[in-house]
């Protein structure tokens, strides 16, 4: 399975609630729901909806899942949501518990046993392993190597400070951009691949 990272980001690296003002106000961050105003039904909702078509699976942080599974159950009926909650979904977790899956076909991982088991998921055969939101799990995997695609969708703000997703451990990463559409809010969907050699 390909792994497929997929981001709403700010022009300076943070990706934190960019759904709704109390998504997560972690930190004292204070612009969620920053993304609406760029939000372009046909670069950035094509984009999303290429990618989850191409989905196998979903693959979440504990917050994020949380964040998703709070929403998308109760939206029933639309195509959009009726794919992501029938869609199977894996959530990263040391924390809850099998009885709190209550998202339909949500399987969870033990946060212990994240690398190996999403290394298991990478090598089986199938569709690809769609990940959204979830920056400490996408920080992980950035740090291991751990992913083929790079979705980033770029809103063309600044908010000084929040939850990025990239590693901080000084090590070189080398992406090659494989295509770019620009939305007439002046968002930038780029799609990064990690660069052959």
């Amino acid at each position: 399975m390909r792994i497929v990272i997929s981001e709403f980001i700010s022009l300076d690296g943070v990706v934190q609630a960019p759904g709704g003002p109390e998504e997560d106000t972690e930190g004292g961050f204070a612009h969620g729901g920053w993304s609406h105003p760029f939000f372009d039904p046909e670069a950035v909702g094509g984009a999303v909806a290429d990618a989850l078509s191409k989905a196998e699976a979903l693959l979440f942080g504990r917050r994020t899942w949380q964040t998703m599974a709070a929403a998308w159950p109760e939206r029933a009926g639309d195509p959009f949501a009726d794919q992501m909650n029938s869609i199977r979904k894996y959530v990263v977790s040391q924390t809850l518990g099998d009885d709190q899956l209550t998202w339909d076909n949500t399987t969870r991982i033990a946060g212990g046993e994240a690398v190996a088991r999403i290394r298991e998921l990478h090598g089986a055969e199938g569709g690809d392993l769609l990940v959204m939101g979830s920056p400490t799990l996408v920080r992980t995997l950035l740090h291991e190597g751990l992913f083929d695609e790079l979705l980033l969708m770029r809103m063309p703000v600044i908010l000084g400070g929040g939850k990025t997703i990239f590693p901080v451990d000084g090590a070189l990463r080398t992406l090659e951009l494989v295509s770019t559409a620009t939305g007439g809010t002046g968002v930038q969907v780029c799609t990064y691949r990690p660069a052959a050699g």
